[in-house]
């Protein structure tokens, strides 16, 4: 081998020097497996921060998800450009994971402190939206710049030759290998045992260590860039009639996000969407790309035609697609699997582990190998390998940002997933074309056109079958999700299903005429007189126990029943219902009306469609009454309307004498949950009290009632204004579920916090800086144990509280009595 001396920076560099350094690759993966676990732990956490600040709505995790891949787009983009060729690759990767864990570590403390300066200048509409996302780009641009362009730097440590580009595939192979761990690592682990802060210093630690690694490196094999060629010269060397090329791996990250934004959805109904489910289907997902850009990288090694296989590609692509539409829309929720069966929740995973790798792995696969097979395609020896990788790396995060947006506020919503997917489908077919229309170097182009048509009319062929293939959504899948194949043959007539900006809803009739409103994969509410108990019991000891009834909040609608117990308020003079879903007030007006007195219709009241907690944390009114019936807290966001903070940001909202209610469900949950829960609103309403609503004797659900000073309920006044002309409507709606006169409402009471000190004294109290609760919740998803949590909950035996109950001798013997005997419990 002959010897080229090359001068860098004072030190005699030979070219033989350079190959001997391509043994130190290998470890370069190692480095990118750290660096992507960080990536994604950071991800998990500044996700979890911002949506407290911005809110947990669709639009705001659209602007979160495209701010973050806007920075790796930019950062790659950058990079190469700004980045002398003269600094040692391994150098500046190493100072831009220290950058990023610099970044990292100050948005742990920045992000809360942007809360202060957002809150009083949010609002709805553009300037909302806009407001959101100059915050969102304030705290993740920085950092995601810096994670877009460690690829694109350390590329220039190989050369654009086959062999080059395959390393620079098993780079990329490497970061998503990592990503995996990380997703993992953070859902499973460090966010369930520890907080946002130890979880951050973990991502820190990482960034430092690949950091000090890369130096290392550095130090011990000396760089020889090569000679700086002008723009002019890059542009020669690239291959004209690359565009192509650019705009299929544009495409496949278009497909490939909004694929998994859809399948994300389907299998949160299939799975449950807890936290765990979401970083299961993430992993995955991560597994998938990570295998297809090591095989799809061995390929580009070996392969003289990169482009016909990246063709081959986009086509497997169609086909997984149509595979996958079939697993989660016709197969997986007719498995004949009773998921309530294992109560180890390691079972429940290992089980929901191999049905997303049934249905999702193939795609990820062939889109993961779409990357490098790209990077083959358009390189050219002699190109600077950071323009390279970051042109091809832009492109397809470009499409991917196109991609995820536009399923999760268009596709789904305006057509559906099966035209959704159908639609994906098509594109990926008409990316495989374009790569099929670009002949081979040196074929004759007679030859290549007519070889072209044959395939043109192979491929609409086969596409057109997959597209037809794939089947619509089934309205029992959305009604019961994981429960289909054990509750889908109650005979349930489906009166309506719709896709929405943030779930999916339906509503169903049963042949004994009880109403289902089914959000999540499962009945979050109905006509059962269980049900109705609840929420009326929920609306109305929200409006009877302040001192004024005129101005109250509910957050969560549902099927309305609670909005609709507070609208018969007399004295009501406003509400304000903030719901997350669009859908979800069209929907319950519709099918809801005679149970919920028709309150959305209702002049008083104003739907808002926000977070409830964004609404809460930036509406400048108060009220007398707000009231808090969320989905359930295993559903992956539902824990932020449970945390210390909200509680607080609710009690501050309060006029003198208002009351704040919860919702608390004993069923499909664990005691550390329930015990988190009582415990953390109790922290807040240390004069707070427990009230139940039990089916036939057993435990099922709770109702939370906090007021700022110390609560004191005067019964004979509640009979009184109860039972007056004013207040019939309030005294019909009681009767209907059971309440007769206001004494057995009260009877439902369960306890204080005193009462409960001995159960709760090692709850876990739920922060946002923790949100712990969505762990234990998620962990319960299969555990039936209500009535075993409630009977450990009263175990000292609920009597009269006489600091809570005042009034006449003879109605508080009466309300003992009920109390005592649990008639109303």
């Amino acid at each position: 081998m002959s010897k080229t001396n090359v001068y860098a920076g004072g030190v005699a560099v030979d070219q033989a020097e350079r190959v001997e350094a391509r043994p130190f690759l290998p470890f370069l993966i190692v480095l990118f497996v750290g660096s992507g676990c960080a990536a994604l732990i950071y991800e998990v956490v500044w996700f979890q921060l911002l949506e407290l600040v911005i809110g947990a709505s669709a639009i705001s995790l659209g602007v979160l998800l495209g701010t973050f891949m806007g920075g790796m787009c930019l950062g790659s983009l950058l990079a190469p450009r700004f980045i002398s060729r003269a600094m040692h690759p391994l150098r500046a990767y190493a100072f831009m994971e220290l950058g990023i864990g610099v970044l990292g570590a100050l948005l742990l403390f920045g992000i809360p402190l942007l809360s202060g300066v957002y809150t009083p200048f949010a609002s709805s509409g553009f300037i909302g939206l806009t407001l959101r996302a100059v915050v969102a780009g304030v705290c993740l641009l920085p950092p995601t710049i810096l994670m877009g362009a460690t690829l694109p730097a350390i590329s220039r440590w190989v050369e654009t030759t086959p062999q080059g580009v395959s390393w620079l595939g098993f780079f990329y192979g490497g970061n998503i290998g990592g990503a995996v761990i990380g997703s993992l690592l953070a859902g499973f682990y460090l966010m369930r045992v520890f907080d946002v802060t130890v979880t951050t210093f973990a991502a820190v630690g990482l960034n430092v260590a690949v950091a000090a690694l890369a130096m290392l490196i550095a130090k011990r094999t000396p760089y020889a860039p090569p000679v700086a060629a002008s723009e002019e010269e890059e542009a020669v060397k690239r291959e004209a009639g690359v565009w192509p090329v650019y705009l299929v791996i544009a495409l496949s990250g278009m497909t490939a996000l909004a694929s998994e934004v859809i399948w994300t959805r389907l299998l949160s109904l299939l799975f449950g969407a807890t936290v765990y489910t979401f970083s299961l289907i993430l992993a995955v997902f991560l597994l998938g790309l990570g295998i297809g850009s090591s095989a799809g990288s061995a390929l580009a090694r070996k392969t003289a035609r990169p482009r016909e296989a990246l063709g081959w590609c986009q086509m497997l692509v169609c086909v997984s697609m149509a595979w996958t539409a079939y697993a989660l829309m016709k197969s997986l929720p007719y498995w004949p699997i009773d998921v309530t069966l294992p109560t180890d929740s390691w079972v429940k995973v290992q089980l929901d582990l191999m049905r997303c790798l049934w249905a999702v792995l193939p795609g990820a696969i062939f889109w993961g190998a779409s990357f490098p097979l790209a990077l083959a395609s358009v390189a050219t020896r002699g190109q600077d390998p950071g323009r390279l990788v970051g042109g091809v790396y832009a492109a397809n995060t470009v499409g991917a940002i196109i991609g995820s947006m536009s399923a999760g506020f268009f596709l789904v919503y305006w057509i559906g997933s099966q035209a959704s997917q159908q639609a994906l489908i098509a594109i990926s077919a008409f990316a495989a074309l374009l790569m099929f229309a670009m002949p081979a170097p040196g074929a004759d182009p007679a030859k290549a056109k007519s070889g072209f048509m044959a395939v043109v009319l192979v491929m609409a062929f086969v596409s057109g079958l997959l597209v037809l293939s794939v089947p619509p959504l089934p309205p029992d899948f959305v009604a019961y999700g994981r429960f289909n194949p054990v509750r889908n043959n109650q005979g349930a007539n489906f009166l309506y299903v719709g896709e929405g900006l943030t779930g999916t809803v339906a509503v169903s009739q049963l042949p004994s005429g009880i109403l289902n409103y089914h959000n999540a994969g499962k009945i979050q509410a109905s006509s059962d007189p269980a049900d109705m108990k609840l929420q009326r019991m929920l609306g109305h000891l929200t409006t009877l126990i302040p001192a004024n009834s005129r101005n109250f909040l509910v957050i969560g609608c549902g099927a309305g029943v609670t909005a609709g117990a507070v609208s018969i308020e007399p004295k009501l003079e406003r509400m304000t219902i903030a719901e997350i879903e669009p859908l979800v007030p069209e929907v319950v007006s519709t099918y809801f009306g005679e149970q919920n007195f028709d309150v959305i219709r209702n002049p008083k009241v104003d739907i808002v469609i926000d977070d409830g907690r964004h609404f809460l944390q930036t509406t400048k009114q108060k009220f007398d009454g707000i009231t808090s019936d969320p989905l359930d807290p295993w559903v992956k966001g539902a824990a932020a309307l449970y945390t210390e903070e909200f509680f607080q940001m609710a009690k501050e909202r309060l006029n003198p004498g208002g009351v704040v209610t919860q919702f608390v469900q004993l069923y499909e949950s664990t005691e550390e949950a329930v015990k988190s829960e009582i415990g953390t609103f109790l922290k807040v309403f240390p004069y707070g009290s427990v009230w139940v609503n039990n089916v036939g004797g057993q435990g099922y659900d709770l109702v939370l009632l906090g007021q700022a000073e110390p609560t004191k309920i005067d019964v004979d006044e509640l009979y009184r204004r109860v039972n007056s002309p004013e207040y019939s409507r309030v005294a019909q709606s009681l009767r209907e579920i059971g309440f007769f006169s206001t004494q057995n409402l009260l009877a439902t009471f369960a306890g204080q916090a005193a009462d409960l000190a001995p159960w709760l004294k090692d709850a876990m109290i739920n922060r946002d800086r923790n949100m712990r609760l969505q762990y234990l919740a998620g962990w319960g998803l299969n555990l039936y144990r209500a009535n075993d949590i409630y009977l450990n909950m009263v175990a000292y035996g609920p009597r009269l509280n006489e600091g809570l109950f005042v009034g006449s001798p003879t109605m508080l013997e009466e309300l003992a009595r009920m109390i005592e005997t649990g008639q109303f419990r």
